[in-house]
């Protein structure tokens, strides 16, 4: 790992506004393994088949994903300038800070990062919640007389959890490696189970009309609403890609490595998830068998192709394992931003949440919030049957509002906001990229809160909004009574002087803003951009 290099990216931090305080132990491969443990798109997409199948059919599932795949791409590369710009664990919500009009700096940063904060806690329990029911369905698949009790699902996703956070506080060192394995698991998993349900299925195909045309709706809803709300699942296999953001603080070369590595696990993750479930379909065999089954579509798919048990099972290793590896990624990058909001003083008890364990080297304290959080909102399981659409909308839905907040601003300031940085998307194309992403984020957000099926009762509402108004309040308590008044923005420490982002030099990696080549302006790296223009 090259000295210059690294003390090129902590004084590009310093002058960021933070004291680096995290090891940079992570290479670019074991970053992008990170990353791709998260969205786990393969895995994810076939783990949630759930979601799509019964609104829209195999329409939804593959054309829906190639949907979501398109519009993420945009938001990921327009995330990406921002990245390259200003690589900090803050990621939207000191974004937002840099470009803001001033006087609007503090409110518009708080909102992004409680949203961002909770997107993740939301995330981090979509691990342990499709594990959970991947084992409850092996259980299933054996016993068909076994009913299973939610609280049977509760306690697995309790078990999936506490492995996670045992992992991110004893072994820290080891995660780079552990997320190498990761990556090499999930790719030789998929490539193993989609020649293995192949080669079992042949010559019963499902025709190409089923796996490409055919739709289906058993939601109640309107064949358009039902297709809509079918790209919960492909929007959900490929969110999360903000998390190279929150662990950029340890990677070398972070201004140019981090924008490659968000942009390229979502492209290898449309690309394989758009494969393994296009296999998936045309080894299906009877899809209403697949929508009823108790095993869960995914098990029930390698049932069919396999017609053995435990063939099954054993194929199902790979995606269990994928999601444990996903299930201690995502808390990882949850506790960093956690940590992150905290050490900018927006949490209650921030100091507290904000400190590094001295031996372990970890934001220890976030990662307890954290897993005490993501335990309290799995409750929903014990409460609800559509817990799945509950959490997994929660997720989409607020990492989604958080990816395109400092996007919308951008654009309503003409592009024009960013600093130097070493990704760049061109004049034409940027527009392009920044406002389908934007119009993705409106539209999934207002549909991602319904209810799955109609008619709604209190046991299959979508709990999702009401997690939204548990977040809302407990945000507008601590804003009130602390926020509005101490919160200026994420804060800059130059030297030993905490400065507020308003009173923060103009520079970027100890280079002044200036004119680009394109055309835009830098702004204020460590304020809120309103010295130029409010």
């Amino acid at each position: 790992m090259d000295g210059h290099t690294l003390a090129q990216d902590d004084a590009q931090l310093a002058n960021l506004g933070h004291k680096p305080e995290l090891k940079r132990n992570f290479s670019p491969l074991a970053m992008l393994g990170l990353a791709f443990a998260i969205l786990n798109s393969w895995t994810a997409l076939s783990a949630s088949l759930s979601l799509a199948l019964p609104s829209g059919g195999p329409t939804s599932v593959v054309w829906g994903l190639i949907t979501a795949g398109i519009c993420n791409l945009c938001l990921a590369a327009s995330l990406a300038e921002f990245l390259s710009a200003y690589p900090t664990a803050g990621g939207q919500y000191h974004w937002v800070a840099v470009i803001s009009w001033k006087k609007w700096v503090p409110l518009l940063s708080w909102i992004t990062g409680w949203i961002n904060v909770f997107g993740w806690i939301a995330l981090t329990a979509s691990g342990g919640l499709l594990g959970s029911q991947l084992i409850v369905g092996v259980i299933a698949l054996y016993d068909p007389v076994y009913e299973p009790q939610r609280w049977h699902q509760f306690l697995i996703y309790i078990g999936y959890n506490i492995v996670a956070f045992i992992v991110n506080v004893f072994m820290d060192s080891s995660l780079p490696n552990i997320n190498k394995a990761a990556f090499i698991w999930s790719i030789t998993g998929f490539v193993i189970i989609s020649i293995t349900v192949l080669a079992c299925a042949s010559p019963n195909y499902s025709s190409g009309e089923f796996v490409f045309r055919d739709f289906i709706n058993e939601t109640g809803w309107p064949d358009g609403i039902a297709w809509l709300l079918g790209l919960l699942q492909g929007g959900f296999g490929l969110t999360g890609y903000d998390a190279v953001a929150h662990m950029i603080e340890e990677i070398p070369n972070a201004s140019v490595e981090g924008p490659k590595i968000m942009i390229a696990c979502v492209a290898i993750g449309t690309f394989t998830g758009f494969v393994f479930l296009v296999v998936l379909l045309f080894v299906a065999g009877d899809v209403e068998d697949v929508i009823s089954s108790t095993a869960g579509p995914l098990l029930q798919i390698s049932y069919n192709a396999t017609r053995n048990k435990a063939g099954a099972v054993c194929l199902l290793i790979f995606p269990l394992v994928c999601l444990l590896f996903a299930a201690t990624s995502i808390m990882t990058t949850s506790s960093r931003m956690t940590y992150a909001f905290a050490r900018d003083g927006a949490l209650p008890a921030s100091r507290f949440f904000a400190k590094v364990h001295p031996t372990l080297h970890v934001p220890l304290n976030a990662l307890y919030l954290t897993t005490a959080l993501v335990i309290v909102f799995g409750c929903i399981f014990l409460g609800s049957s559509s817990a799945l659409n509950a959490i997994i909308s929660a997720s989409v839905v607020a990492l989604g509002v958080s990816y395109a907040m400092p996007v919308t601003i951008n654009c309503l300031r003409g592009r024009k906001m960013l600093g130097p940085r070493s990704f760049v998307l061109p004049g034409v194309f940027g527009w392009f990229a920044n406002l389908l992403g934007i119009v993705y984020v409106i539209i999934t957000t207002v549909l991602f809160v319904f209810p799955p099926e109609l008619p709604v009762t209190g046991n299959n509402m979508n709990y999702c909004i009401v997690a939204f108004m548990i977040v809302l309040i407990v945000s507008t308590i601590q804003w009130l009574t602390d926020g509005r008044n101490n919160y200026k923005g994420p804060r800059v420490e130059i030297g030993g002087e905490v400065l507020e982002d308003s009173e923060a030099p103009n520079m970027v990696a100890g280079q002044p803003s200036s004119h680009q080549g394109n055309g835009e302006v830098g702004s204020r790296s460590n304020g809120a951009a309103g010295s130029k223009k409010d």
